[in-house]
């Protein structure tokens, strides 16, 4: 398990973009047959894959976290971006399409991914937080989630936002989690641009074609750095760090967030004149 340590805003207006890349973008992030950790310190966040090709693969216990099974002291949020699978927790078997979600509540033991075909292989993603309350362990499906559309054409924003794990869905801890997708002529993944200072997020870019790239802005909104994101990446993004972002043609990410709170509606809203 690879670990990513805090950056402050003071620090970030010195870093190159190789140092940028290297702290706040996640690269090579999902394999074949291999399960990848990463641990980030905000939030004392991991965030991992599965890619369960040639035979299924189990969740390891990290030495770092020192606990009896990964998920002792731990809630996880897993999303399939692949094709079909399931994920067996403690014995009981979930199957996965593409784009559902699961909730795995604090105390589970042994977690298992697995693939319906190896020809198209699921690609799990997780995030966990530790968490100080246990919730059920529940399956949320792309249909069942909480669905709303954003946006508009004459911002070129129009997208759908799905809310999996919230207070009004699935319950968790601290966890939130959902997908947004990005209507075809739309680039924006999110207007207006906003902080969140009470919790951190994190982006997982999908379902970007091979070629096409998504350009991320982060940090203050008074001094603002881009990251050129493809497809299956991830950027780690801290409480004082702006939201926004366009892409080279349609796109889904992942989001999710955990801190003090689990209001999707706190955020810290920016007009565009206030960006640098």
């Amino acid at each position: 398990m690879q670990t990513r340590h805090l950056v402050d805003p003071v620090r970030y207006r010195h870093m190159t973009g190789a140092e940028l890349r290297e702290a706040f973008l996640v690269e090579d992030l999902f394999a074949p047959d291999e399960v990848r950790l990463l641990h980030w310190e905000a939030e004392r966040t991991i965030i991992g894959s599965a890619v369960p090709a040639a035979r299924p693969l189990a969740l390891p216990n990290p030495p770092e976290i020192k606990a009896a099974s990964f998920g002792e002291r731990r809630e996880i949020g897993i999303v399939n971006v692949g094709g079909a699978g399931t994920v067996s927790v403690d014995g009981q078997s979930h199957a996965l399409d593409h784009r559902d979600v699961l909730y795995v509540g604090r105390g589970s033991r042994e977690i298992t991914f697995a693939s319906a075909q190896s020809a198209a292989p699921a690609l799990f993603y997780f995030v966990s937080h530790p968490a100080h309350a246990s919730h059920e362990t529940t399956l949320a499906t792309q249909s069942g989630a909480q669905t709303i559309p954003i946006g508009d054409t004459a911002h070129a924003s129009e997208r759908v936002l799905r809310r999996h794990i919230h207070e009004k869905g699935v319950r968790s801890c601290q966890l939130v989690m959902g997908v947004t997708d990005i209507k075809a002529g739309s680039v924006w993944n999110t207007l207006p641009p906003h902080t969140h200072v009470r919790r951190t997020e994190i982006y997982l870019y999908f379902d970007l074609a091979e070629a096409e790239r998504v350009v991320h802005l982060m940090g203050p909104p008074e001094e603002t750095r881009h990251l050129v994101v493809k497809n299956l990446q991830a950027i780690l993004s801290p409480p004082w760090s702006i939201h926004f972002g366009a892409g080279s043609s349609r796109y889904a990410f992942v989001w999710s967030m955990g801190g003090e709170n689990q209001e999707f509606e706190d955020m810290q809203v920016l007009r565009l004149d206030q960006l640098r």
